[in-house]
């Protein structure tokens, strides 16, 4: 069991964000010690939540959702520049720890470019703390930038400061049925061209949508897209005034588009990210899948997704795949159902099939322990070497996630 932390600790927490955003009974940390698949559980010591905001940017603990410090920063007039659909469940020390990315990358990056400072325990119980949130800071080494990404490899990251984005005043959703995934690019470019206020770029397909209407009871609420697509994208451009008209007349000109419906209301726009949104849900209901999360070059989408099912059929005859991702960049999440037993060899398939179109194995989740071994896939000897020997600088008897990122030797 983890030990209640020491009472001047919770004190100073308590003078930071206020009595009532630091947690320490028990009822009230359960809902935060449990993952939302229910299949990972800790202990927290405390739980400790974001106050307020100001100056554009917000200082948060590590154990706080991305969902908690949206509500905050907009109470404020404010937003993070980052977000996706498990808001609820990411906090801000895994978002980091992954460097996410999510829906909004087109427009403000990924974590990494959220990043303002971070304070961070090394192995030995060195405490670094940079939280000052200068606008520039080139005095030697990025150490927030390292930390992004590292996967709790080089230190336990206790708290960030981020940087915060105004809150566009109008928002306009498209989704929008092409032909197949070449069709979709050729979308990507016209909106890229045409709409300044771009900020998201969803890609997902047929069978996805039917999934989603399978267990999200959509197929009420909207009719499927005519004539029938080969695959959807959800397009989202914010900005001052309402950029329907914008969206509009970029869908209108751009040949590759078969059919689309556009809402700028709170309620429609909802609806239609919900068929991209409950994409993780819906494929949780129907089974446990094979989850992995890649990227390629933006010119080899197309063969990626026209690989990808005969190389899961040769791994797995009897599996189902779904595929969705981030068009801007090119990231797919590709999820394999009906492959029990041969989740080893589906792996394997499809981060080959990544690596020969010269792709990475993680574009947003992560290595962990479950792809350590295939690194060598996306990772030079001489960088693996080199990123070891940042590990060892920093955390020289391997205390910290141990088996994570780097291949047992």
């Amino acid at each position: 069991m983890t030990a209640a932390p020491p009472s001047t600790v919770v004190d100073a927490l308590r003078a930071v964000v206020g009595t009532g955003h630091v947690l320490v009974e028990d009822d009230l940390r359960a809902p935060y010690e449990t993952d939302w698949t229910r299949r990972y559980t800790g202990r927290a010591a405390a739980v400790v939540r974001p106050a307020d905001t100001a100056a554009a940017q917000v200082t948060v603990g590590a154990g706080a959702t991305l969902e908690q410090v949206q509500r905050h920063a907009r109470a404020a007039g404010l937003d993070v520049g980052l977000d996706l659909a498990a808001r609820a469940q990411a906090t801000v020390g895994g978002l980091i720890a992954t460097n996410a990315g999510g829906v909004r990358v087109p427009r403000h990056g990924a974590m990494r470019a959220q990043v303002a400072g971070v304070e961070a325990v090394l192995a030995d119980g060195t405490v670094l703390r940079r939280l000052g949130g200068l606008a520039k800071d080139n005095t030697g080494y990025d150490l927030a930038g390292l930390l992004c990404g590292s996967e709790g490899t080089l230190a336990v990251l206790t708290a960030a400061r981020l940087r915060l984005v105004p809150v566009p005043a109008a928002r306009a959703v498209a989704l929008v049925a092409v032909a197949d995934t070449a069709g979709a690019l050729d979308l990507l470019a016209a909106a890229r061209a045409g709409l300044t206020g771009l900020s998201t770029v969803e890609l997902f397909y047929p069978d996805g949508m039917a999934l989603v209407r399978r267990y999200a009871r959509l197929g009420e609420v909207f009719p499927d897209l005519s004539p029938p697509a080969g695959a959807y994208l959800l397009l989202e451009c914010e900005g001052r005034a309402d950029p329907s008209d914008e969206l509009l007349a970029v869908l209108g000109g751009c040949a590759a588009v078969r059919d689309a419906t556009v809402a700028a209301d709170a309620a429609g726009r909802a609806r239609l990210w919900a068929y991209r949104e409950r994409h993780t849900e819906a494929i949780g209901a129907a089974g446990v899948p094979v989850k992995l999360d890649v990227c390629v070059p933006l010119a080899a989408l197309p063969d990626l997704v026209d690989a990808l099912p005969a190389a899961v059929r040769a791994a797995a005859p009897a599996a189902e795949l779904i595929v969705f991702g981030h068009l801007g960049e090119a990231n797919l999440h590709v999820n394999v159902l009906a492959a029990s037993g041969r989740e080893e060899a589906v792996t394997g398939a499809v981060l080959r099939l990544v690596a020969a179109l010269g792709g990475a194995i993680s574009s947003e989740h992560g290595i962990g322990r479950a792809k350590a071994h295939w690194l060598y896939l996306s990772r030079t000897p001489a960088e693996i070497a080199a990123m070891r020997a940042v590990k060892a600088a920093l955390d020289p008897y391997g205390l910290l996630s141990p088996g994570v990122l780097f291949p047992a030797g």
